[in-house]
C-alpha cells in the first residue's frame, strides 16, 4: 500500500483546491531564504528509513498537528472542521484511514498531547524530502488560515513547528505570503488588474515590485518548469493529480498575466 501519493498529492491538492479554502500551491515558490531553511532539514543517516515509515510518518503527524494547531487558541471552528475533511477528502483515504486520521486529529486537539516527538519524527523520517516537509507545513498553514486570519496562538505553534523542522521564521512569513496571494488567483485572472492584484501578483511569483522585466519572465518560467505535470508525476504526484498540477500552473500564469499586462511585457 502506497500513501506517499495519496498523502502528498492530496495535501498539495488541498491547497490549491477551491470551496471554502481557496487555492494555494503544490510547490509554492518561497524565494532562496524557505529554500535555505528547507536545505538544512534533514539529519544525517535519514536514508535508513524505509518508504512506509516515511508514509506513516508523514500521515500521523499532519492530522495530529492539524488537530493541534486548530485547537490552538481555545476554540475548533467549523472552518477549521471543514479545512480537516476537505484534506482527508482530497486524499482519497479509505474508510479506516479516515477513522485513523479523525482518531489523530482529536488526540491533537488535547491539551495533555505534546506533539513535539511526533513532529521530531517527522523530521527525522523526511527531512532529506523538502517537498514532503513544505508540503506539510503548507496544510498546518491553510488550516491556521481557513478563517482567513491567524490567531496569535496559531503563529505561536507554527512557529515552534517550523523550528523543529529546520525551517526558520522567514522562511515561514515567506510560504505565509505566497500561500496568501496565490489565493487571489485560483480562479484565475480576467479584466483590468488593480494595485491590489498586481502586489498579490509579485508575490504570488517570490519577486519584488521592483524586479526588472527580465527578472519576472525568469521567475515565472522558472515556477512554470518547477510545476510542469509530468515533472510532478515523475518525483511522485500520482497521475489522478494532474489536474491539481495543471490547477497550480494556471495560477502562476494568473500572477504573471497581471504583471504582464501591468508593464506591456511581450
Amino acid at each position: 500500500m502506497s500513501w506517499v501519493g495519496k498523502i502528498v498529492g492530496g495535501a498539495l491538492g488541498f491547497v490549491v483546491s477551491g470551496g471554502n479554502i481557496v487555492g494555494a500551491a503544490i510547490g509554492a515558490f518561497i524565494g532562496h531564504q524557505f529554500d535555505r531553511g528547507l536545505s538544512h532539514g534533514g539529519p544525517a543517516g535519514v536514508g535508513r528509513f524505509s518508504a512506509a515509515e516515511r508514509q506513516i510518518a508523514f500521515f500521523e503527524t499532519t492530522f495530529l498537528v492539524m488537530g493541534h494547531v486548530a485547537k490552538a487558541d481555545g476554540r475548533v471552528t467549523e472552518d477549521e472542521i471543514q479545512a480537516a475533511r476537505s484534506v482527508m477528502h482530497r486524499m482519497q483515504l479509505r474508510p479506516e484511514d479516515v477513522r485513523r486520521a479523525i482518531d489523530l486529529f482529536t488526540e491533537g486537539k488535547r491539551p495533555d498531547t505534546d506533539i513535539e516527538p511526533r513532529v521530531r519524527r517527522l523530521r527525522e523520517t523526511c527531512g532529506h524530502q523538502p517537498e514532503l516537509i513544505q508540503a506539510f507545513l503548507e496544510v498546518q498553514l491553510e488550516i491556521a488560515l481557513s478563517q482567513g486570519s491567524m490567531s496569535a496562538q496559531e503563529r505561536s505553534v507554527l512557529w515552534r513547528i517550523a523550528d523543529i523542522l529546520g525551517v526558520g521564521r522567514v522562511a515561514l512569513a515567506q510560504l505565509e505570503a505566497v500561500l496568501r496571494a496565490q489565493r487571489s488567483f485560483g480562479q484565475g485572472f480576467t479584466g483590468q488588474s488593480s494595485t491590489a492584484d498586481l502586489t498579490e501578483a509579485y508575490q504570488a511569483l517570490g519577486i519584488e515590485s521592483q524586479a526588472t522585466d527580465k527578472e519576472v519572465k525568469t521567475a515565472y518560467r522558472r515556477l512554470m518548469n518547477q510545476h510542469h505535470p509530468d515533472k510532478l508525476v515523475a518525483k511522485g504526484l500520482p497521475d489522478s493529480m494532474m489536474e491539481v498540477a495543471k490547477v497550480r500552473t494556471r495560477e502562476i500564469r494568473a500572477a504573471y498575466e497581471v504583471i504582464k499586462e501591468y508593464r506591456g511585457i511581450k
